[in-house]
Order: C-alpha cells, then sequence, then structure tokens
C-alpha cells in the first residue's frame, strides 16, 4: 500500500460518523487531515534522515612527571660530581616542566585539539604565530613522539594556522600511553615512528 493510499484509509476511518456515513463538515476534513499529516510525519520522518554522527568524548591525558625526575636525577648527579652549570641548567628545566605538567592541558574533543592552562582550562593564545591553541584533527598532516621508547617530545604539522603547514612541538609531560593512543584515534596513525602498538 502507498503512502497516499495509507492517507487515503485513514481520511475514510476518521471520517466515518457513527452511523456509518461519511461526515464532510469543514471541521472533520480538517482534522482528519491534520491527523493523517502528523501521524505519516511521526512514523516516515525518521526513515530519509541520515544517521547521527556520534561524538566522541572529551579526553584530557593526565599529566606525567617523567622528564622533570630525570631532569632531577641528572641535577643531583651533576651537583655530585661538582659540574654546578650543568646541575643548575637541569634543575631550573626540570622545575619549569614539573611546574608545566600540573598546569598544561591536552584537550581532545570531538573533533579538535586545544592546549588549555590550568584548573578552568583556560583558552591560551600561540605566542610564536597568534590565534588560539585549538586544531582541526583533519588539518593535521603529521605527528611524531620523539622517543618511542622514552618518548621526550611530541611534534605535529597542521595546515589550519598556515596553508604551507605550522609544526609545533610539546614535551610530554602527560601521560604518554594515553597521548599517543588518543593521537591514533583521533589524529590517524603517525607516518614514521611512534611506540610499539601490543
Amino acid at each position: 500500500m502507498n503512502i497516499s493510499r495509507r492517507g487515503s484509509f485513514i481520511n475514510l476511518c476518521l471520517r466515518t460518523g457513527r452511523d456509518g456515513g461519511v461526515d464532510d463538515t469543514p471541521v472533520a476534513k480538517g482534522a482528519t487531515v491534520m491527523f493523517t499529516k502528523l501521524v505519516t510525519e511521526a512514523f516516515f520522518k525518521n526513515f530519509n534522515k541520515a544517521p547521527k554522527k556520534l561524538a566522541r568524548e572529551t579526553v584530557v591525558p593526565e599529566p606525567s612527571y617523567n622528564i622533570p625526575l630525570v631532569l632531577a636525577g641528572l641535577t643531583g648527579l651533576s651537583a655530585f660530581e661538582g659540574n654546578l652549570a650543568l646541575a643548575g641548567l637541569t634543575g631550573i628545566l626540570g622545575a619549569f616542566l614539573a611546574i608545566q605538567a600540573s598546569r598544561v592541558k591536552f584537550i581532545f574533543r570531538d573533533d579538535e585539539l586545544e592546549v588549555a592552562l590550568g584548573e578552568t582550562e583556560k583558552e591560551t593564545e600561540n605566542a610564536f604565530v597568534g590565534g588560539a591553541n585549538v586544531w582541526k584533527y583533519d588539518t593535521f598532516t603529521n605527528w611524531e613522539f620523539w622517543w618511542p621508547g622514552f618518548p621526550v617530545l611530541v611534534y605535529f604539522k597542521e595546515t589550519q594556522t598556515k596553508p604551507e603547514g605550522q609544526i609545533h612541538f610539546f614535551p610530554i609531560i602527560f601521560n604518554s600511553k594515553q597521548l599517543y593512543s588518543l593521537m591514533v584515534e583521533r589524529c590517524g596513525a603517525s607516518q614514521n615512528s611512534g611506540p610499539e602498538q601490543q
């Protein structure tokens, strides 16, 4: 039975009076048309719609203090050996990265990566190229972890900031396994390197 026949059948059923005759008053016809339209739309509207894309949850990798701890160890060894210049340099860098690990957040949203500061996840502006630190995943052309065994830096190149591509480097002050799996899931596989997948 096609839709027009269904509509006619419903019209006939709704406009049939108690005595079996057809009620042709304008009110009956209007009510029948309105009812038919509502029933048809309610039943058939979902067949023509494309399925909704499910939004991925927002994920923020946990902070990691691995690099600051290694730098603290190097500071202690350098100081013990009497190399105070190296001890001072690694100590300052380790302290800076420890503070940044507690402040900087990589926020993986459904379709974009944002780098934010603090507990309130305040949006930041890129100090080198200007603009917000927010990039769509589909603009990433490549990303890498250096070095896969003990990841220290994450690099990515995107075309949202500049059409020819903009390179970004961040120290890995986040849980590297979480960060790697999120980068693979949201940005695609790395071209050249990465931790071994098990």
